[in-house]
């Protein structure tokens, strides 16, 4: 077959990510398939975005349904496109607010992975804002051609330039700080002083703990903190849409852990706290800032635990009644992952094929028929094509083409036919069972 030219690092990440059913960070595009739809309508919100605008979206699919790989498909293509991307995954210790700064710990994981096409691989805080200096020290002597980098002229003119980007933001909430903080590292940077450098960037990565500490390292009166910290994120969005890039796109996977919650009213403020990001997005009051969000249908759609719980996101989020007539609409907040049909399993099947060939130099030589033969033979035993998700189909023909090269005299068909051969069955995760009767304690859940 026709391998197709691969680095051996981005093969590599693929497959070992595949095998173990997980999503890679790096060459989704040589294995991606399908979700034409979907990926439309989310670069259309990056043009949004690039223009002043913001988005908020839901991406909600089932367990193994590419929740997780479309997200890191738009990580990849926003970087490609010039803008500053942040990922992170909720966890227990990640949240939207919380008694123990549960939030804070969010948008400290969201600055930690900053990334850009120059640094894709998280901590590019440093790198914008070298980046932002240095291209204002280019545009100056490019247009001032009798300046030197050292005369006093050339300072006074960056810095002169530094602050007009910086006054920008004294107007917003928390503006006058946060460019009292950015006007700290300029300063570090002209006098090449490390300490007051690294200050600047520990308080713009949330991690000074008090106000006093902050105040002797910057001069500041505030730290950013769980309640605030999405305030912050704007202001950063609308920083880096001045300094050139198209704006700042927040990646949050694993949603599913607000739901998890079990004390009500820590769930409770969560989802307040989701309906003012949501809201100022949707609104127009955050610029340059889309943030996509990956959950289940159950983190969604459950009336007593997930969003649906609380009124004013069910509104806002419920499909639409000509929507419910099996009609697709992707232009609203929550797109809906379909299960890929045949057609894109097979073309999924072949590329990886194409990728596994190139990485191992072994080609089993399948053909179509046996392609289809091994989707069959995983139908037989999954009982239907809801089931059939990407993830384990994936997994098992990852590890049925290890098998074919590991072991020479062994056929694709004598594994098929083996009655030790059972594809990986989905994992029974309990957020993706249908809710069940009504729980009559619920009303005392703590």
């Amino acid at each position: 077959m026709t391998t197709p030219r691969i680095p051996r690092r981005l093969s590599t990440a693929i497959l070992n990510s595949l095998g173990a059913g997980v999503v890679p960070r790096v060459g989704l595009e040589y294995v991606n398939v399908g979700r034409k739809e979907e990926i439309e309508a989310l670069m259309g919100d990056l043009e949004n975005i690039r223009q002043g605008g913001s988005a908020f979206r839901f991406i909600v699919g089932r367990y193994g349904s590419g929740k997780t790989f479309l997200l890191q498909l738009l990580r990849n293509q926003a970087m490609e496109r010039h803008y500053v991307v942040a990922d992170a995954d909720l966890s227990p210790d990640r949240r939207l607010t919380g008694t123990h700064s549960e939030g804070l710990a969010t948008y400290r994981e969201l600055m930690h992975n900053l990334s850009t096409k120059a640094r894709p691989d998280g901590g590019a805080l440093p790198a914008i804002l070298e980046r932002w200096i240095s291209n204002i020290q280019s545009e100056i002597m490019a247009n001032n051609g009798g300046l030197t980098a050292d005369s006093p002229a050339f300072h006074q003119a960056v810095e002169s330039q530094i602050y007009a980007t910086i006054n920008q933001m004294e107007g917003m909430i928390h503006g006058f700080d946060y460019a009292q903080v950015l006007a700290t590292y300029w300063q570090g940077h002209l006098h090449h002083d490390e300490t007051r450098k690294d200050a600047a960037l520990r308080w713009l990565r949330g991690e000074f703990t008090t106000k006093t500490e902050a105040r002797t390292a910057l001069g500041v009166r505030v730290i950013i903190s769980d309640s605030d910290w999405y305030d912050y994120l704007k202001l950063f969005a609308h920083f880096v849409a001045t300094i050139g890039y198209g704006g700042l796109v927040a990646l949050v996977d694993e949603a599913v852990n607000l739901y998890k919650i079990s004390h009500t009213i820590s769930r409770q403020n969560n989802y307040e706290k989701l309906l003012t990001m949501f809201n100022d997005t949707m609104q127009g009051k955050a610029q340059h800032l889309a943030i996509f969000m990956g959950g289940t249908p159950q983190f969604v759609e459950d009336t007593r635990r997930g969003l649906f719980s609380y009124e004013a996101l069910q509104t806002r989020l419920a499909i639409g009644r000509f929507a419910q007539q099996g009609l697709r609409d992707v232009s609203g907040p929550v797109i809906r992952l379909a299960v890929l049909d045949h057609t894109e399993i097979y073309l999924l099947l072949t590329r990886i094929l194409a990728v596994y060939v190139a990485h191992t130099g072994h080609d089993p030589a399948l053909q179509t028929a046996d392609l289809q033969a091994f989707m069959q033979s995983i139908l037989n035993r999954l009982g239907t094509d809801e089931l059939l998700t990407p993830r384990e189909v994936v997994r098992d023909f990852i590890n049925l083409l290890n098998l074919l090269r590991q072991n020479p005299t062994t056929s694709l068909a004598d594994l098929l036919g083996s009655p030790t051969f059972a594809p990986t069955q989905p994992t029974t995760d309990p957020d993706e069972l249908p809710t069940a009767e009504p729980d009559p304690f619920a009303e005392f859940e703590l």
